[in-house]
């Protein structure tokens, strides 16, 4: 008797286990159906982004417009002047000069980079296989007191330095939700460049059917949206540079 009911403990704990496990696509599809689910998702063409982030004590408001093309735009407003955080018309990035108040074009690496993150709008997770992508289940894992799945995304690698490196970043989805909850990526230029970067995601809330997180929290800095709107009228020439008067172009006028 003894052992038939070891036996049968043992056989519970494995039924349980497998009850319980995911696999990796398991988790994405939860993901895109507790989200809104796959039709509605696939129907987003766009979204714009209204909201602040705080840093060094001052809420920062910010602007952003995203499209499924790739397309980009942030704004942000420091004392009463707006300033282009960053923009990209699928080919082109560029940003504002704080010093000289003038549009400048990224760097090539940096405008690379920017093209390979083209396809993560509204989430690289959504046809993923067709976008070239690959992901594998690591496991669970405890993120900021919550039970995880742990996620690795592999995407097209990027140029740094001139040299082609991986492009690898890990998800970590709420098992009881299965929305992403933070995303840990490695920074690869600048002064932090090979450390950890780490945004955390929460007050996940409803627009238009699709679920988006309202908070952020970016190495620190927290951003919170107060309103998102969907598929929204766009104005196509803010992404493009913009041409730069200067006195010499003045003259050749």
């Amino acid at each position: 008797m003894r052992t038939i009911k070891i036996l049968f403990i043992v056989l519970l704990m494995i039924s349980s286990g497998s009850a319980s496990t995911q696999t990796v696509d398991e988790v994405i599809d939860n993901y895109i159906e507790n989200t809104g689910g796959l039709e509605a998702w696939n129907n987003l063409e766009s979204a714009k982004f209204v909201g602040s982030a705080s840093a060094q004590g001052m809420d920062i408001p910010v602007v952003m417009v995203q499209t499924i093309d790739g397309k980009q735009h942030l704004t942000v407003t420091l004392q009463g002047q707006e300033f282009v955080q960053f923009a990209f018309d699928g080919e082109t990035m560029w940003s504002t000069n704080f010093q000289t108040m003038l549009p400048e074009k990224n760097d090539n690496e940096t405008t690379d980079i920017m093209k390979k993150q083209s396809k993560d709008f509204p989430t690289p997770f959504l046809n993923y296989k067709d976008k070239g992508f690959t992901v594998e289940l690591l496991g669970n894992e405890t993120m900021e007191g919550i039970d995880t799945y742990r996620v690795q995304l592999t995407q097209e690698p990027v140029l740094v330095d001139g040299k082609e490196e991986p492009n690898v970043s890990y998800y970590y989805f709420d098992t009881e939700n299965f929305v992403p909850i933070a995303v840990e990526t490695v920074i690869r230029q600048g002064p932090m460049k090979g450390q950890t970067a780490k945004t955390t995601f929460s007050d996940y809330d409803e627009v238009d059917g699709l679920y988006f997180a309202f908070s952020m929290n970016m190495n620190g800095q927290p951003v919170t949206f107060t309103e998102i709107v969907l598929n929204p009228e766009i104005d196509g020439s803010i992404f493009n540079f913009p041409e730069v008067v200067t006195p010499e172009t003045e003259e050749k006028k």
